[in-house]
């Protein structure tokens, strides 16, 4: 099988790993990180290129992103399968899987999250990840309105509660160390800012399990294989997104 990779930044090394681990050919395209900031954006920018490789020889493209603040609802498959992991966002990656997300979700909302692909790779010298889509802390209020008319009043609050709600709230600094790459920067980083901010510091292990599936052709419960003709809608549960048909 040949498969081509659109990813985020924030999972170059894992992917470029399992790409070349990958019983199959793997093509990568690295999506420069931040795009997320304007879920607009960076769904066209997925969209494009995936109508662009349509009639290269590919057999499936797999994407490194996860909801991603709504950034990926809406995408389509057109001539070929498109694949993605039922993630809220690249934390999920990180850690390996839904269910530890949950765990960790309740167990500590209030989370700063690091990682050394995404504190590297950065331009605009922010350093960290929150748990859910942080750059909506501008405007939570209108944000969760526009949910509300859209999704219903119980909906809003799930929505809220994954991407965001809780950027004032935080106690918590996790560095999550993949086993890709020399990490101690990123980790002092992390332990520096948990002491500026007095919060208490966690060094976390990562897991390679969904990212490693995804280039493995390996597409169980944890992925949407979205066919011809489907787009990515999202199903307020623990599914997080399913295909619909479009018409």
């Amino acid at each position: 099988m040949r498969i081509l990779c659109l990813s985020c930044e924030a999972l170059a090394r894992m992917v470029y790993y399992c790409a070349a681990l990958s019983p199959h050919i793997v093509d990568v395209e690295i999506v420069k990180l931040g795009l997320h900031n304007t879920p607009t954006l960076l769904r066209d920018t997925l969209q494009a290129r995936i109508e662009a490789l349509e009639g290269a020889g590919y057999d499936a493209i797999v994407l490194g992103y996860g909801l991603c603040g709504k950034s990926t609802y809406g995408v389509k498959a057109r001539q070929i399968p498109v694949v993605l992991p039922r993630a809220h966002d690249c934390i999920t990656l990180f850690l390996g899987g839904r269910d530890r997300y949950k765990e960790e979700f309740e167990r500590q909302p209030g989370t700063y999250w690091y990682a050394l692909d995404y504190i590297q790779r950065r331009e605009d010298g922010g350093t960290v990840l929150s748990l859910g889509a942080s750059d909506f802390a501008s405007d939570l209020q209108k944000t969760y309105d526009e949910y509300v008319e859209r999704f219903g009043a119980d909906n809003a609050q799930y929505l809220m509660s994954v991407m965001g709600a809780w950027q004032k709230h935080y106690q918590r600094a996790v560095y999550v160390d993949v086993g890709v790459g020399d990490g101690s920067q990123a980790e002092d980083l992390a332990r520096r800012d948990a002491q500026e901010h007095g919060w208490f510091f966690e060094k976390m292990a990562g897991n390679l399990l969904l990212v490693r599936k995804l280039l493995f052709g390996e597409w169980d419960d944890d992925f949407l294989v979205l066919q011809p003709g489907e787009h990515i809608e999202m199903t307020f549960d623990e599914q997080i997104i399913h295909g619909l048909r479009d018409g």
